[in-house]
């Protein structure tokens, strides 16, 4: 008896921390430029094996614990720093729409230029925004130099 109390504790345990079915998914049905798709195309798919665990699918976070990317002034204030972030990780505090997080993120030392540039175009050109290629070039640049504030 105290066994099946243990699995449907756990099971009950794992079904709340799933991530949660949202019509507002993160979607590139969004995205009408043809140049755009050519990096969203491939960034979504990067975004979702790389970043999707726990940023989510339509990048809501999970809770308290990883920060959201959707409509978050920390992510939306800074492609440079994002940039930066996904390549190298980050460690420490961080402010995200008034809520404190300080889980560190891995870097994702693996990620070429091109790719990285693919995962910020897929994402500056979801959720409402439309901040057009982000290019490798442009990512290059950012990762020459850190980012004026980590």
């Amino acid at each position: 008896m105290r066994h099946l109390a243990i699995v449907i504790f756990l099971g009950l345990l794992i079904a709340s921390c799933a991530p949660k079915a949202s019509s507002e998914a993160n979607s590139l049905a969004q995205i009408s430029d043809a140049e755009v798709l050519q990096f969203a195309i491939p960034g979504k798919e990067l975004y979702e094996n790389y970043c999707a665990n726990c940023h989510q699918k339509n990048g809501t976070g999970l809770g308290k614990l990883i920060p959201p990317l959707r409509d978050a002034d920390y992510f939306k204030a800074d492609i440079h720093r994002t940039v930066w972030i996904m390549k190298h990780g980050i460690a420490g505090e961080i402010v995200v729409n008034g809520q404190v997080y300080n889980q560190a993120m891995p870097a994702n030392p693996n990620l070429s230029p091109l790719e990285l540039a693919q995962i910020a175009t897929y994402l500056y050109n979801s959720w409402d925004m439309k901040e057009g290629v982000i290019n490798a070039p442009r990512v290059e640049q950012y990762l020459r130099t850190p980012p004026a504030e980590n």
